[in-house]
């Protein structure tokens, strides 16, 4: 792709938050993966967490646009992918989700605007292998996509609830979502096949309140959240079937399987569930090292 298959991790890091910063976006460091105030949650799952407050009030941020790349851990608690890693391509205890929020100051225009030119114009996906997704009954979404942004009505899926609706829980802000998928153009799946297609980029517009009656009610501040996980862009950009290739993880896979064929401990071991092993302690020693350096 242009050249940018070698993109490390810190490439695009380094590449998504300048881009936000000349956007006016304040770069903000990542706050703990222990939330030090949040008594709901044992760890931070997502990039919104450290500005939950800001979303029920967004009067009251500090910055109206802000920029992250935040440290996550998911094991445990609602959101938990524990028993899911290793076995597929993408999940992870520890992972780290780019972000960039709105707490009053624009809303699904812009944040649609500044993605598809960030994927388009920074990282150079080409947009025949991109595909968007909007909230069934989301027709403002869908124009956007379709009339400013110029993306093929033909590759804009409208999905209902339960994959484009995000909310905090049952009372407080939510609103509709619109995804970014990547086509793997993974030959095991049809173009039609759910799994050939990666979800890397997910923007959130908070446009209501939900009640405890579980009326929505539109939000005087509309505010905007976004996130895309770090791990799945690079592997991407680097051209990898899975997360455990790229740059940040492939450094602990050789040392793992330097050590365990040094010992002979491949010797027998089925070839699935030794892949399947290496990646679950790959995950693990990563996660480890980022929760022992927070205490």
């Amino acid at each position: 792709m242009r050249g940018l298959a070698s993109l490390s991790a810190n490439d695009i890091r380094q590449r998504y938050t300048d881009y936000f910063v000349k956007q006016g976006h304040t770069l903000l460091p990542s706050s703990d993966i222990v939330p030090r105030n949040d008594a709901t949650l044992l760890f931070s799952s997502a990039g919104m967490v450290p500005f939950k407050q800001f979303f029920v009030n967004p009067a009251t941020a500090p910055h109206k646009m802000v920029t992250t790349v935040q440290k996550c851990v998911r094991a445990g608690g609602k959101h938990n992918d524990l028993d899911q890693v290793g076995y597929t391509p993408r999940h992870h205890t520890f992972f780290e989700m780019l972000g960039n929020f709105s707490f009053g100051a624009y809303g699904k225009r812009q944040a649609i605007h500044m993605a598809w030119k960030f994927v388009r114009e920074e990282l150079h996906m080409p947009e025949d292998r991109l595909r968007v997704t909007v909230l069934e009954t989301d027709d403002e979404a869908f124009e956007i996509w379709r009339t400013e942004v110029g993306v093929d009505p033909q590759r804009i899926v409208r999905c209902g609830p339960d994959d484009n609706f995000w909310s905090m829980g049952n009372e407080g802000p939510c609103g509709p979502s619109s995804e970014i998928f990547w086509d793997t153009q993974d030959p095991r799946y049809s173009e039609g096949d759910s799994e050939r297609w990666l979800e890397f980029w997910n923007l959130v517009f908070m446009q209501f309140h939900r009640g405890a009656d579980g009326v929505l009610r539109p939000l005087a501040l509309p505010c905007v959240d976004t996130g895309m996980g770090l791990e799945r862009v690079a592997s991407i950009l680097q051209g990898k079937r899975t997360n455990f290739e790229t740059d940040e993880f492939q450094v602990i896979v050789d040392a793992i399987d330097a050590r365990c064929l040094r010992g002979k401990l491949l010797a027998n071991a089925d070839e699935g569930k030794t892949l399947a092993c290496k990646r679950i302690i790959a995950d693990h020693l990563r996660a480890s090292a980022f929760l022992i350096s927070e205490g």
